[in-house]
């Protein structure tokens, strides 16, 4: 990278994207989770970015938010906490957390999650802690919840750099270059990094329409996944399933990004119908740990066996979750031409990679990708094959040569991916 930065000269290059990350923030207020006149808004981040925050909060305000509630969140008092508390505590979610997530819920509040934190933070930690903390909050918050999930509440994440975060993803640059430079690519691939990233926005959200069209259109039964990594798997997809992408709307119609960025166009695939082995291309940060080098074979849509190289447990636990936890909710598409991808970037942060490569999740399905599924009950789309489960994490299978084949119901094979990208954009 040659000459690094003196921290002087870094300070001065951060300043200069203060304008930049002004922009960002309305963007995230205003496309993100589109405040409205008299609405509640939550806002999730790290404390090492109040500086962030405070920006999103004034536009909050600008945007006609009634009142703004900040929840804060600390790596190492994260840490601190699952060391020195035992893993019954996490059964259960304290109550007056539950009644500030449900009844924000309950009025209609937006959520928006900063993502900012070092994916190594809680090395050495119990995974089964931060777990069992996650699954208590999805049950026992269901307002909140059935909320984000049901199309009740607005939500979106989007990312903002601390420290340690810059430094995993910079390693030979010291603390305030690598965020400088951290806040420079979260600019760039959030289209952040222009004059008006909401107009930006706009014509990103009109790219989806196409790939939806054409995957809506064909009705898929199935999805072969081929790759010379090993991956060889058949992802079976709902009768009435829906491809979605870009930007959503909750069901009084008011229109949010529950990503920024998003590159990606999904579905949820029938729970039962997944077969085969499936091998992951980037590492996965969960919970403060790091999985590298892993593996996963289903059968009937179960995880029957899995490895990895690097954080087994970790792995485990997400598998393990809850009795459904081992079965697939979304199957997404993502060609390796986006910017995430031409960053050549590893990110170390979910937002950002699932965004640069095809990704499967583990655990819960999405109502809005089953015809009529935003009013049916968890039962009816178990019943409907879109899987339900108190966790959802994705995994990157997008290698550079990924094939993939789409089956059509009466067993046409049509080229969907073909090495790393969309089959119908390959001249």
């Amino acid at each position: 990278m040659g000459k690094h930065m003196t921290t002087a000269e870094a300070e001065a290059l951060l300043a200069g994207l203060s304008k930049h990350i002004e922009r960002y923030a309305e963007l995230a207020i205003r496309r993100g989770i589109n405040v409205q006149p008299g609405q509640e808004v939550v806002i999730s981040a790290p404390i090492e970015r109040a500086d962030f925050v405070r920006l999103l909060v004034a536009k909050a305000y600008e945007a006609g938010a009634v009142h703004v509630t900040t929840l804060w969140t600390d790596d190492e008092l994260s840490r601190l906490e699952y060391q020195n508390v035992s893993l019954s505590y996490f059964e259960q979610t304290p109550s007056w957390k539950r009644e500030q997530l449900n009844s924000l819920a309950k009025a209609g509040a937006a959520f928006l999650f900063v993502t900012g934190s070092n994916p190594r933070a809680l090395d050495g930690i119990d995974p089964a802690k931060p777990a069992m903390a996650m699954r208590a909050r999805n049950e026992q918050c269901r307002d909140y919840r059935s909320g984000l999930d049901f199309g009740r509440n607005a939500w979106s994440i989007v990312g903002a750099p601390v420290e340690a975060w810059a430094t995993t993803v910079f390693p030979e640059c010291p603390s305030r270059e690598a965020l400088y430079r951290l806040w420079r690519a979260i600019l760039l691939v959030a289209r952040a990094d222009g004059t008006d990233p909401q107009v930006e926005w706009e014509r990103h959200d009109a790219t989806f329409q196409k790939n939806k069209r054409i995957l809506n259109g064909y009705a898929f039964d199935a999805l072969r996944y081929r790759s010379s990594n090993g991956t060889d798997l058949k992802v079976g997809l709902c009768e009435g399933h829906i491809w979605e992408g870009g930007g959503a709307r909750t069901v009084d119609g008011t229109a949010f990004f529950p990503n920024m960025p998003t590159e990606e166009v999904f579905t949820s695939p029938n729970r039962l119908r997944t077969s085969g082995v499936v091998h992951a291309v980037m590492p996965l940060v969960h919970a403060g740990r790091i999985v590298r080098d892993f593996w996963l074979r289903f059968d009937h849509g179960r995880v029957v066996d899995y490895g990895a190289k690097e954080g087994y447990d970790v792995l485990k636990s997400i598998v393990e979750t809850d009795e459904r936890s081992c079965f697939l909710g979304e199957c997404a598409l993502i060609s390796k031409e986006t910017p995430i991808r031409q960053t050549g970037l590893l990110f170390y942060n979910t937002l950002y990679d699932e965004n640069a490569s095809c990704h499967l999740a583990l655990g819960t399905g999405f109502p809005e990708c089953l015809e009529g599924g935003v009013t049916m009950s968890e039962e009816e789309l178990l019943t409907h094959g879109v899987n339900q489960s108190h966790t959802h994490v994705d995994f990157m299978i997008g290698s550079d040569d990924l094939e993939i084949t789409g089956i059509t119901q009466s067993g046409e094979e049509v080229p969907v991916f073909v090495d790393g990208r969309w089959a119908w954009h390959v001249s």
